[in-house]
């Protein structure tokens, strides 16, 4: 069994913000294996399928980014996910637009729906891909950087990282995450 987590915000105003692509990733993935996230549970939306013998749910949590681990970790724990089958996509400042970094533990980074996953879950120890965004210029705010839009140069950048990230996660499906990050990273 996998699961396959976005992180972002629910709404129409933040679809397209640089908080948002982990939904984008798992929004990518669903388009791709061709099912819909229409199903709801724990306060997020999910589709299931399977894939080369394998159940893999894509989830994004509707909590609000802060409150990711409200959804994530009941979801785990209802369908019986284990923490070596989940991985998390998430916005990442400390790298630059369009970078992914696939690992297998690690802090929240400052990052605060990690930092609700992490202390829901009692655990650092699971999968993710930080997708980057990089740091807001001098003198913006972080929460005004992360809820704003890419720009026209930094689109290409995330519409690849996007592709990259849902490639990552297809290969996963099949494949060790470990042998996933030496080919990716």
């Amino acid at each position: 069994m996998k699961l396959i987590v976005g992180l972002g915000n629910p709404g129409k105003q933040y679809e397209t913000t640089r908080h948002n692509v982990g939904f984008m990733v798992v929004d990518e993935l669903a388009s791709s294996l061709n099912v819909d996230l229409t199903l709801t549970k724990f306060n997020g939306i999910y589709a299931s399928a399977l894939i080369e013998g394998e159940k893999v749910f894509l989830l994004k949590p509707l909590t609000y980014m802060n409150l990711s681990g409200d959804c994530v970790v009941p979801f785990m724990n209802y369908f019986n996910i284990q923490e070596d089958e989940l991985v998390v996509i998430y916005d990442d400042l400390d790298l630059p637009v369009g970078k992914i970094r696939l690992r297998k533990k690690g802090s929240a980074g400052g990052h605060n729906g990690m930092k609700s996953i992490i202390q829901h879950l009692g655990s650092q120890t699971f999968n993710r891909i930080r997708i980057g965004i990089d740091r807001p210029p001098l003198g913006m705010r972080v929460p005004d950087y992360v809820l704003k839009s890419f720009s026209q140069d930094e689109t290409p950048m995330i519409t690849d990282s996007i592709k990259k990230s849902k490639e990552a996660c297809e290969r996963w499906i099949a494949k060790p995450f470990s042998e996933v990050m030496n080919e990716f990273n």
